[in-house]
């Protein structure tokens, strides 16, 4: 983790004041942020990819969910800018769309299912693709009241047009979904920590909205407390079982004052403990702290989504309101065993950041991703027959025996329901039916976006990875699409391609 690193003291030269109320805005608000980059500051963690792994000598592989979105909107924002994406991470523009993964039913003893499917790699010729589906289920873990505190980055460096003014019409569209059981605090963070609202009641609508829209941007990135007095709100209007959350807003040059790194990780991991979670939203182009917002999520318990345009906004926070808000299964872990009698070599797609030692799997005090309402979590494993040319079948202090099932793997799950201390595991196996010559509109469209992203990152394993086949096979898969979210990928394709040119 390079919280070190990305949380390091700066300031901006935007605005004068050391309060965070100074410049206004207008609130026509551009549909998109097109305009050419700045001088970039941006930050990202750029884990390195998994190799091609033996199955005979590393047959398990293990990882820490991810519902995490925001590479997909930031790069969908840098192509729009016309740069070329940085930060991509493949899970995460996979796990942007909606599949149709069957749901488990509303009272079902486990809040999610395993799907599995395998068909030919498109582009690595012999080889397979395995696509594992786990979806949530939509039933929300409670009927208790939502107790939301908002941290607000006012500083000098949000007063562009797509960074406070989105931020506030942003937390607009959140707030009209809120009721009279639900409660609304609101802190904001520059030069010093300020609270615009505590214990506000959520019906009171036209209240907070006027409180969000009355913001203005000014000062250094401070907020020596800014999350400290989140924290306390969290605590002084806590909710019993019900829904308890900090949802903070920034471009990420998060400023944590006189605290350290690994102080600022105690506090966050602390309150993850007693019930209060983190979700990051990220605002905004060229100061952009990709690193620093995942690390945030990732240490408290929720969720991190990049919100480039107001459409994106009500995606995030109406559209997956209980997805973003209430936590289904705590720590879900995966775990594939590989079958050596089938798959010779695999490797895992993405999830570079978030992958696990394989003795982590049953740790119950590993912290791992959380998964929301109505989530779904997609990976894709690239495996290479058994008998093609495995390095570790010859070995020369052991004699392993393979098998004769012809099951691909078995999936291994592990999650705690919400609160609880210690997990539960389900297994589903993957046998030889798995394999489909026809896969499904979702497998396709899923493959083409892990073969976009390939091609994007110029992965070392991405055999043939082409943006233009991953196109055709997107846009012969669009479906449904009720919102354009798949159309849109194919546009992106389409402009990535005049760039690369």
């Amino acid at each position: 983790m390079t919280l070190a690193g990305t949380l390091a003291a700066c300031s901006d030269g935007t605005g004068d004041s050391t309060s965070g109320r100074e410049i206004g805005y207008d609130q026509e608000l551009p549909e998109a942020w097109v305009g050419p980059p700045g001088t970039s500051r941006e930050e990202y963690n750029d884990s390195p990819e998994q190799p091609f792994q033996d199955v005979v000598t590393s047959p398990l592989s293990t990882f820490a969910s991810d519902v995490d979105t925001a590479s997909y909107s930031n790069m969908r924002r840098q192509l729009r800018q016309g740069v070329a994406p940085q930060g991509v991470r493949i899970e995460e523009l996979v796990n942007y769309f909606d599949y149709d993964y069957p749901a488990p039913d509303p009272d079902a003893d486990v809040p999610f299912t395993v799907t599995t499917q395998v068909a030919a790699a498109p582009w690595a010729p012999g080889h397979q693709l395995a696509m594992i589906g786990v979806q949530a289920t939509q039933a929300r873990p409670t009927t208790r009241g939502n107790n939301v505190v908002f941290l607000l980055d006012v500083s000098g460096s949000m007063s562009d047009p797509n960074k406070l003014p989105l931020l506030a019409e942003s937390f607009a569209l959140l707030v009209e979904q809120l009721d009279a059981d639900d409660t609304v605090s609101i802190v904001t963070y520059a030069g010093s920590d300020e609270v615009l609202a505590s214990g506000v009641p959520g019906d009171r609508h036209d209240e907070l909205v006027q409180t969000l829209r009355s913001l203005r941007a000014g000062g250094s990135t401070g907020g020596a407390r800014g999350l400290q007095t989140a924290y306390e709100l969290a605590t002084e209007h806590f909710v019993e079982g019900g829904n308890n959350r900090v949802v903070l807003a920034t471009d990420g040059d998060f400023n944590v004052g006189p605290s350290t790194p690994a102080e600022l990780t105690e506090l966050i991991e602390e309150h993850a403990r007693s019930g209060v979670y983190v979700s990051v939203l990220g605002f905004g182009m060229g100061n952009l702290k990709d690193s620093t917002m995942e690390a945030i999520a990732d240490h408290g318990n929720g969720n991190y989504a990049y919100v480039d345009t107001l459409d994106e906004a009500r995606k995030v926070l109406v559209d997956e309101f209980d997805a973003t808000m209430f936590v289904v299964a705590q720590d879900l872990k995966v775990q594939v065993e590989l079958n050596p009698a089938t798959v010779g070599r695999y490797r895992l797609l993405g999830y570079d950041n978030r992958r696990l030692e394989d003795e982590e799997f049953a740790d119950d005090t590993k912290d791992a991703g959380d998964v929301g309402a109505g989530h779904s979590v997609t990976a894709f494993y690239e495996l290479v027959p058994h008998g093609e040319g495995a390095p570790g079948a010859d070995l020369t202090y052991q004699d392993v025996r393979i098998g004769t099932s012809t099951d691909f793997f078995t999936v291994h799950v592990r999650y705690k329901q919400p609160g609880a201390a210690e997990s539960t595991e389900v297994v589903v196996v993957a046998g030889a039916d798995a394999w489909t010559d026809r896969p499904s509109a979702d497998f396709l469209f899923a493959s083409a976006v892990a073969e976009f992203g390939l091609a994007v990152t110029r992965s070392e394993h991405a055999g043939d990875a082409d943006p233009r086949r991953a196109r055709g096979r997107a846009a012969a898969a669009l479906g449904e699409d009720r919102y354009g979210l798949r159309a849109e990928f194919v546009e992106l394709v389409d402009r990535y391609q005049e760039i690369a040119a």
